[in-house]
């Protein structure tokens, strides 16, 4: 992990306070570091040394609110060994204190008999609270949810209102957007602050809400959550049970984490490499090798296709060696096209652009596309075939040029639709495989065409 040079200088000035337990040194420093920069210098500090001591000398200098900050903005990783480091005197003031989707973050780390100790220790509300949204899947809006909102009841004058509003809001993670529910604490509609503000105090809530409210379901995927909060240009979206009770909501910072996390999960599987559990900087050896292994070697046994292809075409080749000098160039742009095909339609598929429905209309589209880019890279490339082996060759080379863009991008731009009806990622439809498959087949159309050509002259 790298920090800047300003961070890095605060970095030293902090340990070498804490080394001699300079307080006044300390207390001038922490105040200017931001709870993110922070746990950036604590995160650096683990690394170095993965005993604890440091680190939690420095946690233990911050003020309660700050340390659960700080902790929130760390890596499980980090959280897990500052909080085996906490006695459960120490760690329950620090949970309590954090917002209650990163309390139930941390609570996940924790092994079975330390959960159940810290539960023990918490109030009947607090406890039943952490554990109903702890127990949320992984990638739902469940799991990323807070329970941190203002709910006020219906029927509540304005006055009533904003007197809720003030009793809340210190624990609210957004006070911007309210939420209004039914007796059965059922989602009714939601306002704004500024609505609130600005209506006569004796006006009623019921009449000023708007009732068509935008929700997601506790259960859906957390990618839908993060499009939904980027359409809508949402500050928070509600999030309903099964009985439409409201039960949290995904705020929009929650809602960027998701989607800086799903590309970065895309750019891995588009380079054929696993999910990383955690930055590239800190995951261990062992697991970047076997994250990046298979694929490589299951595309070396998928490239001996090429090889045999080249060895079932030796007579065409010894008969016209000049066809070798255009093998890399043209299995190279047909694979290049379908990368680019590929990422478009993965990419599409992920923003919610394009669906399967689309596939017919994109087929087409595809297809002018696809042509006139082979055409236009034929034409590039037909003086050199002039040039290198005579108007023959250049003609072959021409029309495999047209022939394999025109299939490695259909390929491309198909195999995420197909992988998606098997219920398989589309972003599996990664560059390497791409390109594997369409040099194989690039091989066969170009020696092919050749054979057909060559021997007819």
């Amino acid at each position: 992990m790298s920090l800047n040079d300003a961070l890095q200088a605060h970095k030293a000035s902090l340990c070498e306070a804490l080394a001699v337990d300079d307080r006044e040194r300390l207390g001038a420093l922490l105040p200017e570091l931001r709870s993110a920069d922070i746990a950036e210098i604590l995160e650096a500090i683990l690394e170095e040394d993965a005993d604890p001591p440091l680190a939690l000398a420095l946690l233990g200098r911050l003020p309660l609110e700050r340390q659960a900050s700080v902790l929130g903005h760390l890596p499980g990783d980090a959280q897990r060994v500052l909080a085996e480091a906490f006695s459960d005197e120490r760690l329950l003031p620090i949970l309590e204190e954090m917002g209650s989707d990163e309390r139930a973050d941390l609570f996940n780390l924790l092994d079975e008999d330390r959960r159940q100790a810290l539960l023990r220790r918490m109030a009947r509300r607090e406890r039943e609270e952490l554990i109903r949204l702890a127990s949320y899947a992984e990638g739902t809006a469940g799991a990323i949810m807070t329970a941190d909102y203002v709910a006020i009841p219906s029927g509540m004058t304005v006055s009533q209102a904003m007197m809720r509003v003030r009793q809340t809001a210190p624990d609210a993670e957004t006070v911007y957007q309210l939420y209004i529910v039914d007796g059965l604490g059922r989602l009714a509609g939601t306002l704004s602050l500024r609505q609130l503000m600005v209506a006569p105090p004796g006006e009623r809530i019921d009449a000023l809400m708007i009732k068509d409210v935008i929700r997601m379901s506790v259960d859906a995927p957390q990618e839908e959550v993060a499009r939904r909060v980027a359409r809508y240009d949402l500050l928070a979206l509600p999030v309903v049970d099964d009985e439409a009770r409201l039960v949290g909501i995904v705020t929009h910072d929650d809602a960027l984490d998701v989607v800086e996390s799903e590309a970065t999960e895309d750019i891995h599987k588009g380079m054929s490499i696993g999910a990383l559990e955690d930055g590239v900087s800190r995951v261990p050896l062992w697991s970047l090798y076997r994250k990046r292994v298979t694929w490589l070697v299951l595309l070396v046994f998928a490239n001996l296709f090429s090889g045999a292809g080249i060895a079932y075409f030796e007579e065409t080749i010894a008969a016209q060696v000049a066809l070798v000098f255009f093998l890399p160039l043209l299995i190279g742009s047909g694979g290049n096209a379908g990368a680019q095909a590929a990422t478009l339609m993965v990419r599409g598929m992920a923003t919610g652009d394009v669906g399967v429905r689309d596939w017919g209309k994109l087929l087409g589209r595809e297809l002018l596309v696809a042509g006139s880019l082979g055409l236009t890279m034929a034409l590039a490339v037909a003086p050199i075939g002039v040039m290198r082996g005579g108007e023959a060759v250049a003609l072959v080379v021409a029309m495999s040029m047209v022939t394999i863009v025109l299939f490695g991008s259909l390929l491309g731009m198909c195999l995420p639709f197909l992988l998606d009806r098997l219920g398989w990622d589309p972003a599996t439809a990664s560059a390497p495989l791409v390109t594997t498959l369409i040099d194989a087949s690039g091989v066969l159309i170009y020696f092919g065409i050749a054979s057909a050509l060559l021997a007819g002259g």
